[in-house]
């Protein structure tokens, strides 16, 4: 079992991390623009190695990719670096896309060429319109985003705190974009079996009352961390761990998380079952009117950002270029 980590930025190294603490993989390869920061990482890491089961720790180039069942694909620039952390937003982690783009364009084919037959998993944001782009980029269909799998986590979490009960217990889904217009399924959200309004009523609660408030915390879950730390990397890295694991070990997990959905056009988070070969299933859920209009309008917003995406030129640190060569002439400039 070979996982391939692309970028030694916060998020990658958070991935790295979580991956041997949890030994999702034998043999895990990190890949990053400047070598001497992933071999600093790698050596960092493997000092703790001894004290769990084996793993073999690389600090290699594309090529060394070759044979890794999973890629994780952490470059580009983060939330705070590219001004995204404003909750009036509407656009939120959608500003980051040209720039996150133009970089996909360089680093998608020397993965796909390395790792013909891994599953490659987008993390850097906004992951689902840069997981359609490394798509239409290599003409792969084993391609997701990591979607809302963490946003399902966090509603549980933020579920379980109100109701006083252990998250594990809590059954919860968002679906949509891993952004602002995420929707959240309170229509079918359970606590131990028991489904959401019976607890409220039981508690003399409306929905009205505790949504808002969840809504906010999960919504903006991200820019409240980066205000006290700078990065939100922890969480990500550990679920973008947990993803890899259901891949290499053939799981065939149902989770919320981000894949082509041809009926929408776009790249978008649905409950579906995950293994050797990406999304092999997509589990159609039972949603309210409100629940099924929010989806469409994600889906729109999604699809926007994808048109604008595949139509503009090469822009990087705020310059426009007319070429590949010239952007990447930039991109090496400035990394």
């Amino acid at each position: 079992m070979k996982l391939g980590i692309v970028g030694a930025g916060k998020v990658g190294c958070a991935c790295l991390l979580a991956a041997v603490t949890r030994r999702s993989a034998r043999e895990i390869v990190l890949v990053n623009r400047t070598r001497k920061i992933a071999e600093a990482v790698v050596t960092d890491i493997r000092y703790g190695v001894p004290l769990g089961r084996n793993i073999d720790l690389i600090d290699g180039n594309y090529e060394q990719l070759k044979g890794a069942g999973v890629v994780i694909i952490t470059s580009g620039i983060n939330e705070k670096s590219g001004n995204a952390i404003d909750r009036n937003d509407t656009d939120g982690r959608l500003r980051l896309l040209d720039e996150n783009a133009a970089i996909y364009r360089d680093i998608i084919p020397k993965v796909a060429e390395a790792a013909r037959d891994a599953v490659l998993l987008v993390v850097t944001d906004p992951p689902d319109p840069l997981a359609d782009l490394a798509r239409l980029s290599v003409g792969g269909t084993r391609i997701l985003s990591a979607g809302t799998f963490l946003d399902s986590l966090r509603f549980r979490v933020h579920l379980g705190k109100h109701f006083g009960v252990d998250p594990a217990y809590v059954e919860a889904q968002v679906l949509g974009e891993h952004g602002t217009s995420q929707v959240f399924l309170w229509s079918s959200a359970q606590v131990g079996g028991v489904p959401l309004d019976v607890l409220l009523r039981r508690r003399s609660e409306k929905l009205g009352e505790v949504r808002p408030f969840v809504e906010k915390a999960v919504r903006y879950a991200n820019i409240t961390i980066i205000e006290g730390n700078n990065a939100s990397q922890y969480g990500i890295g550990i679920v973008a761990a947990r993803v890899a694991e259901m891949v290499l070990g053939d799981e065939r997990a149902a989770i919320p998380i981000g894949s082509f959905q041809k009926g929408f056009g776009v790249t978008l988070s649905l409950p579906s079952v995950v293994g050797r070969n990406g999304v092999v299933e997509v589990l159609e859920p039972e949603l309210s009117e409100n629940e099924r209009q929010e989806l469409e309008e994600s889906a729109e917003q999604l699809r926007k950002a994808l048109a604008r995406a595949t139509r503009m030129k090469f822009r990087f640190r705020g310059e426009t270029y007319k070429s590949d060569a010239s952007r990447r002439a930039c991109y090496f400039r400035y990394g």
